[in-house]
């Protein structure tokens, strides 16, 4: 072999090693030594375990920890990440935390990894269902709902985060069965629109791309520093808007125009009347005047349009501000689920550059489908309603979605659409075959008792939860199918 050549394969051979240096993981292999805090027999199901080198998980920041991945006892992932808790009123009420998490390397900067074969990426959720021990109930007992909606998006083809299931161990301590998944970014893999930057205040430039969201407000979006036991009790927070990281609607939720000044105190006796959308991409310590001013008059552009138009006639104008489909699409998604955090809270939309606002991706769905202890909205009628059936919520559904259903043009979108996923996507056996997999393959693998066994102060009877969610979404989908066919 030539020297030129020996040289050639000594780059490679360097350039492969300093590769794997900078992806932070290490080879798959076995790990006698380990003990598992639990006994996992032969489960198939991915087994994380997270040590957080003494020390304590904080809202926020992140501390530095080690995460492993276990499948069939063997370790075949090891990367340093980045830990907090995540979530506001679910971090509150459940003693079963969910985890946002980041992969670092040792210094602490962001690298880019794949899990579960899901395009590499930096920001990741482990999500478990809320379950309150010392008042004793649980949010989704089977543990699918964010699954089952995030499946039922990605297979109509609109992009839903990622899930897998897995259970999960930190600091020696079992924790049970828990969805990791991907965090909603923008992201070509995710959400896929223009990175807005700085410099695009103009022009083109300025139109995209944005992600907003209707939600409550966080730790995140309001900057604190605050110890741990500040966020068990910070109700205020979640609705602490301010003009930094928010703007109003200029309409209420019967589309009639407020008069009274925006961000007043947290729960003020007419905040229901109000809608905020809150910066996400860029976010508010990002985001330039010239883009604040852009997006704030685009949706209010498209507000006016939508309230003023004339159903009793053939022209829109409300459509050239919107993706159309996409909203038929958000609607059908989280009406079949009975997602009464969709439209008022945990709502995305996105609008890209010289593109329509579109909705979603969907999002938090721990509180729909058959969660009869918990669900406001009734199998026979809209969640779009939902202002018919609570009054005075701090959060309650803009005037978008009834409005939109007075179109008759919507309506007619609506029935074609659901027409295509009812012979597909949305058939009730496609839907219970979903649930009926993923819960036989938690059952099968044993995760279904370890997971209960930790947490069983609530007793559950898992295959009578699975029934329930079944039957909820047959009868949901077949009143649906009544209604529908009528627009």
């Amino acid at each position: 072999m030539s020297k030129l050549l020996k040289n050639f394969w000594f780059v490679l051979i360097m350039l492969a090693a300093c590769s794997d240096d900078d992806d932070n993981t290490t080879p798959a292999g076995d790990d006698e030594d380990f003990e598992f805090a639990v006994e996992i027999g032969d489960s198939t199901i991915p087994y994380i375990v997270i040590n957080t080198r003494d020390e304590a998980i904080q809202n926020e920041p992140k501390i530095i920890a080690d995460l492993d991945i276990y499948e069939e006892k063997q370790k075949v992932q090891s990367t340093t990440i980045g830990i907090e808790f995540r979530g506001s009123t679910s971090f509150r009420l459940s003693d079963k935390k969910s985890y946002g998490i980041e992969t670092w390397d040792e210094n602490g900067n962001d690298i880019d990894l794949s899990f579960f074969g899901f395009p590499e990426e930096e920001d990741w959720i482990l999500i478990g269902n809320v379950v309150n021990e010392s008042d004793g109930y649980i949010f989704d007992r089977t543990m699918l709902y964010h699954h089952i909606g995030y499946t039922i998006s990605r297979e109509m083809e609109v992009y839903a985060s990622r899930t897998k299931f897995v259970e999960l161990e930190i600091n020696g301590e079992y924790l049970g069965v828990y969805v990791f998944m991907e965090k909603l970014k923008r992201d070509e893999e995710r959400i896929d629109i223009t990175n807005l930057t700085t410099n695009d205040v103009s022009g083109d430039e300025v139109t995209g791309g944005y992600i907003i969201k209707i939600d409550k407000t966080s730790g995140g979006d309001l900057n604190l520093n605050q110890p741990l036991e500040y966020f068990l009790t910070n109700w205020d927070d979640d609705a602490r808007y301010n003009s930094d990281i928010s703007w109003r609607s200029q309409y209420d939720i019967f589309g009639e125009t407020i008069t009274f000044p925006p961000f007043d105190a947290p729960y003020h006796a007419n905040q229901y009347l109000e809608t905020y959308f809150v910066y996400e991409d860029p976010t508010s310590d990002q985001i330039t005047t010239e883009q604040k001013a852009y997006i704030q008059n685009y949706i209010d552009e498209f507000e006016a349009a939508l309230l003023w138009d004339d159903f009793e006639t053939d022209t829109r104008t409300y459509t050239n501000y919107i993706d159309v489909n996409s909203f038929v699409d958000y609607f059908l998604i989280n009406e079949v689920c009975r997602n009464i955090d969709a439209y008022r809270l945990s709502t995305y939309l996105t609008k890209d550059r010289n593109g329509k606002l579109k909705m979603g991706p969907v999002w938090d769905m721990n509180i729909g489908f058959d969660n009869a202890d918990n669900n406001r909205i009734p199998v026979d009628d809209w969640v779009i309603n939902y202002n018919n059936y609570v009054s005075r919520d701090a959060w309650m559904t803009p005037f978008w979605w009834p409005r939109l259903l007075e179109d008759p043009q919507f309506r007619l979108a609506v029935k074609a659409r659901w027409t295509i996923l009812r012979s597909g996507v949305m058939s009730t056996s496609n839907l219970q075959s979903i649930v009926d997999e993923t819960a036989n393959n938690l059952i099968t693998n044993g995760a279904i008792d370890r997971n209960y066994g930790r947490w069983d102060a609530v007793p559950v009877d898992y295959l009578e939860s699975i029934n329930s969610l079944k039957a909820y979404l047959e009868n949901r989908t077949d009143w649906m199918d009544t209604e529908i066919s009528s627009f």
